[in-house]
């Protein structure tokens, strides 16, 4: 994958309103209504980071859970972060 050029970066961002561009990575937190609900998130998150190839940072704060996105074989941002952040929102979603 080829890193994309800020151009194409704020370009995709326009899908993504919820997702901001941090330095050379996608980031976004989601809200649950509890510690459990968070879990069962990044649950599915994992699934789908396995099913992907694709492994985000996430960071667990009680309900909230920040995923941090990055290819870093290409030194930044790809087409498969904004793949995958388009899979983790529809994940959200079922929450």
């Amino acid at each position: 994958m080829e890193k994309l050029d800020q151009e194409h970066i704020d370009e995709k961002l326009q899908e993504f309103p919820e997702w901001s561009q941090s330095g050379e990575t996608l980031q976004r937190t989601f809200r649950f209504d509890d510690f459990l609900g968070a879990m069962a998130f990044v649950s599915r998150i994992a699934d789908l980071a396995e099913e992907h190839q694709h492994h985000p940072d996430i960071l667990i704060r009680y309900n909230k859970v920040t995923l941090t996105l990055s290819t870093h074989d290409a030194g930044g941002l790809t087409d498969k972060d904004f793949n995958f952040a388009r899979v983790t929102d529809g994940s959200a979603a079922l929450a």
